[in-house]
């Protein structure tokens, strides 16, 4: 079956399996789930709106979808190879990689039979009067040494579990942070996208084209493309398309807008062609969408 049909059969799941391994340190005590329930507690996390954050060596049948994921979900690769859901189509997210998946969005993930997959993973909450991690100019997937990320969640668990010290768990927590920020914010090496994203990112009604951009960026077409290619993993229009679903998929999740009005608040005039574009990326029409998330 084509990766792409296979998501329309996805449901809410959640499988460990008997020989995954993982360790948690939550935010709250409010989410009472039972593999969450014996994790410790420090509620210095919710300073980043951290609801969870753990470590993993995951294993067949290991499965996670969430149809209706309430914030953003980051997860590193240390080693072997896992599989995720991202643009919507099944990637192999291996080691020395990582992948941030944005909030109203549907968020999917399994382990390889035969495989391991020892990974390190923060889940946020989206609190509307926060800006969001991820920016515009954000990759979904990239390459990121997870070893540092995961040694501070080892240590935040590890603190929270003995002493429990504030001091402490502040500077685990703030690392944590850091390095999650490190992986969303790309333009601190390369300001040029930061700029052209956020324009395209405020008005992704607009009738953007790839000399647009280049212009914006004050760099050739050909350029443009190979800084996307590093620092996103797609083409310039290949990201417009996506800010245009991403945007799409959080007016579809939050608001009673007519399909039609949101296809053309994200540049489409035609709203079969919007339906198409969004069923191609997201893995279903729009009105799927809506009805799949509850909205």
């Amino acid at each position: 079956m084509h990766a792409r049909n296979a998501i329309q059969e996805l449901s809410e799941t959640h499988t460990h399996g008997a020989d995954t391994q993982y360790r948690t340190v939550r935010g709250s005590e409010r989410d009472a789930r039972a593999w969450l329930r014996s994790a410790p507690l420090c509620a210095t996390l919710a300073t980043h709106r951290i609801a969870h954050a753990g470590v993993m060596t995951a294993r067949a049948p290991y499965r996670i979808v969430r149809m209706h994921q309430g914030g953003l979900y980051f997860l590193a690769c240390l080693e072997g190879e896992g599989r995720v859901l991202v643009d919507g189509a099944w990637k192999k997210c291996a080691a020395g990689m990582a992948v941030a998946l944005p909030p109203f969005m549907v968020n999917a993930f399994h382990a390889v039979p035969g495989k391991i997959w020892r990974c390190c993973w923060v889940r946020y909450e989206q609190q509307p009067e926060q800006a969001p991690i991820l920016s515009s100019s954000s990759p979904l997937m990239a390459p990121f040494a997870g070893e540092a990320l995961w040694n501070a969640i080892e240590g935040l668990i590890e603190e929270s579990s003995r002493s429990a010290q504030p001091a402490a768990m502040f500077h685990w927590v703030e690392l944590i942070q850091h390095y999650i920020e490190r992986f969303a914010q790309p333009w601190q090496v390369d300001d040029r996208l930061h700029r052209i994203w956020e324009k395209v990112s405020a008005n992704v009604g607009y009738d953007w084209t790839l000399d647009e951009l280049a212009h914006q960026a004050h760099v050739s077409a050909e350029h443009l493309r190979r800084l996307c290619r590093r620092t996103l993993g797609r083409t310039p229009m290949h990201h417009v398309t996506w800010l245009r679903m991403r945007k799409a998929a959080e007016l579809l999740s939050t608001t009673n807008l007519k399909i039609e009005t949101i296809s053309h608040e994200v540049g489409y005039q035609n709203p079969f062609v919007f339906s198409n574009t969004f069923k191609k990326w997201i893995g279903w029409r729009p009105s799927e969408h809506r009805s799949r998330v509850g909205g």
